[in-house]
């Protein structure tokens, strides 16, 4: 699982802005926000880049 659309939403920015900044569309982006798919390593990493955060940000701690 992934916290992709809580810090999009503490940022004030938007899933459409993401999928623009990371080169994926709209409905991939909502995928992932929704934890319906999860990105690859890759992709979240550029997301945590693009959003200027540390990519353990991004994940659900499992402890």
């Amino acid at each position: 699982m992934n916290r992709i659309k809580e810090v999009l939403k503490e940022q004030g920015r938007t899933q459409t802005w993401l999928a623009e900044k990371i080169e994926k569309s709209y409905v991939v982006v909502t995928n992932y926000c929704n934890n319906n798919s999860q990105p690859s390593i890759e992709v979240l990493r550029k997301i945590a880049e693009v959003l200027d955060v540390d990519v353990r940000l991004l994940l659900v701690s499992t402890k």
